[in-house]
């Protein structure tokens, strides 16, 4: 069965490639990078990144850019930028909506 394309992004996803979207980065510096960046709070694993990788690079977000010392370097596409930006703008959607209700006063 052939695999349903991308819609939403889970964390780990989303965060995976903002990692990319400056430069090109191997797997270990994507998950330093993005434990960086969340300050600890997300820890993407070393199974799980690379089922993300080749996911992203079947999918054609990202791609093989460089090999060195053994270590594969991925960038993003115009598409995975494109796919990115998409999955920011539908959280900045679902921010406005929550914002909209819970930070409403409580009637007195």
């Amino acid at each position: 069965m052939a695999r349903k394309k991308l819609e939403t992004l889970t964390e780990q996803m989303y965060y995976a490639l903002l990692s990319l979207w400056e430069e090109p980065r191997h797997g270990y510096g994507i998950m330093q990078y993005v434990e960086e960046l969340t300050r600890g709070r997300l820890v993407i694993g070393a199974g799980t990144l690379y089922a993300l990788l080749a996911r992203f690079e079947e999918e054609g977000l990202i791609q093989l850019t460089d090999t060195q010392e053994g270590r594969k370097y991925y960038a993003l596409t115009g598409e995975g930028r494109q796919r990115l930006r998409e999955e920011y703008q539908r959280l900045r959607r679902q921010m406005a909506d929550g914002a909209a209700l819970l930070e409403k006063e409580e009637p007195l």
